[in-house]
């Protein structure tokens, strides 16, 4: 791997929450594990159950986590950009997936195989103790934001995911303003646990206020910081 390949990989680590403990020769270390991979649209990257042996980090585009519903619907569970991780358990354990992961755009990651992070871990025990206090914070932070998301609206619920769809398209390049979010009216319902019918006439109020416009199959939010007006 080049030295500057190999520098790009150590920065992108250096973003991920679950890395946030590590120095930057533990980065280092991991990053010489890393492989690059390329998703085209709609391509599977893996499926719910099948053995989770990889762990992969998003150099770019988007992908998102679905699971079926047993009536047929597919639910949207989470969405990935720059910077985030999914499928980190396979860092230390090989269970079966707990859902399936597509990417949305074309998505570029680096990918880290389960048996390598835990041989590096047995090699070097400091990486293991703090990675397990990484995780332990973000398992904090994410009881904090379910216990507060419970109490929220949904025209609260529904402008926090906006908002976290736009710092992830910020993080992949994408401009201050008029950021482009590749999601449908239902991907946003699911994402912010509510039905597509209240969150349909949520984004209707924000059309009316001039903060987003829709089409199909994308939205575009013209002002960002307008949104944290409607999170209470």
């Amino acid at each position: 791997m080049g030295a500057t390949k190999a520098a790009d990989i150590v920065e992108l680590l250096g973003r991920v929450p679950v890395f946030s403990t590590l120095d930057g020769e533990d980065l280092g270390r991991i990053a010489q594990l890393a492989v690059p991979r390329t998703f085209e649209p709609g391509q599977v990257v893996f499926r719910e159950g099948d053995s989770s042996d990889t762990c992969y980090i998003v150099r770019s585009g988007r992908a998102r986590a679905v699971r079926e519903h047993p009536d047929g619907r597919t639910i949207t569970l989470a969405t990935f950009g720059s910077g985030d991780i999914f499928g980190e358990l396979a860092m230390f354990e090989d269970e079966r997936r707990s859902a399936t992961v597509e990417a949305v755009q074309r998505t570029v990651v680096v990918a880290v195989l389960g048996p390598d992070m835990r041989r590096l871990m047995v090699e070097h025990p400091g990486i293991s103790a703090r990675l397990v206090v990484a995780l332990g914070r973000r398992l904090r932070e994410t009881n904090e934001r379910l216990a507060k998301q419970s109490f929220q609206t949904v025209q609260s619920r529904v402008a926090v995911v906006l908002g976290e769809l736009v710092a992830q398209a910020a993080a992949a390049g994408e401009p201050d303003r008029e950021v482009l979010v590749t999601a449908t009216q239902a991907d946003l319902a699911k994402l912010a646990g509510s039905s597509r019918e209240s969150a349909s006439r949520f984004l209707a109020v924000l059309e009316r206020a001039g903060v987003i416009s829709q089409g199909r199959g994308r939205l575009v939010v013209h002002d960002p910081t307008a949104l944290e007006r409607y999170v209470f």
